[in-house]
């Protein structure tokens, strides 16, 4: 469903000579409705890997593949409706949009893939959440939990073959990330996506079905759960 090829990211630094290494000639594949956890310390280079493969930055050297489509051979234009079509995400800090309620958060990538349905879906996926009560309110009027369950309702809507997602459960308390993460797992069994998760988080990583370990922009190791 997705591989990465010689991936390479460095950035010039001022005053130095020499551009700062991020990722280091990263290779690995992730097959069709596999889980795998990308699993580092904060600066290791897991979030820069994960920006790279969704098309949100561009790398250095090497290149993406996503369901056999060379991703960086595409404008830009493109690259956005290929995430559009195939890829859902969800982030540690939620990403949802102040102004729009919770239905409305849920229904925008269906909008914007001209979906007639999308009201009617969204509504749907709320109660898959247990939100269906909290469809009206804005992500002010929730508390962490429940706007990460709207991201994920949002993430899940279009039914995308690959799911990234960035620290899931990085903003919110131990009880209530646990509970995401097992709302997460089990949309995702029912769904058969391909799951990439990034994560500090061992045991988090262990629910997955491959580990992917990060240290220093290089993988270093690939160990099976």
């Amino acid at each position: 469903m997705i591989e990465a090829r010689a991936l390479g990211r460095r950035v010039d630094v001022a005053g130095s000579p020499q551009a700062l290494t991020i990722l280091d000639d990263v290779s690995f594949a992730v097959g069709a409705g596999e889980s795998v956890a990308i699993v580092g310390a904060s600066g290791s280079g897991k979030s820069t890997l994960l920006g790279l493969l969704a098309g949100l930055d561009a790398p250095s050297s090497g290149e993406v593949l996503i369901d056999g489509q060379s991703l960086f051979a595409l404008g830009e234009d493109e690259r956005a409706a290929l995430r559009g079509d195939k890829i859902g995400f969800v982030f540690q800090s939620f990403q949802l949009l102040p102004a729009l309620t919770a239905l409305e958060n849920v229904m925008l990538p269906l909008e914007l893939a001209g979906v007639a349905s999308a009201g009617g879906q969204a509504r749907q996926w709320l109660e898959r959440v247990g939100l269906g009560e909290r469809r009206s309110h804005y992500p002010r009027q929730l508390s962490g939990g429940e706007q990460q369950r709207v991201a994920l309702a949002r993430a899940f809507v279009p039914h995308p073959a690959l799911l990234l997602a960035d620290e899931p459960t990085g903003n919110l308390d131990a009880a209530t990330g646990a509970s995401i993460i097992d709302l997460l797992f089990s949309l995702n069994r029912e769904h058969g996506t391909t799951l990439l998760l990034v994560t500090h988080d061992e045991a988090l990583a262990a629910r997955c079905g491959r580990q992917l370990r990060m240290h220093a922009g290089r993988l270093s190791e690939s160990v099976a759960a």
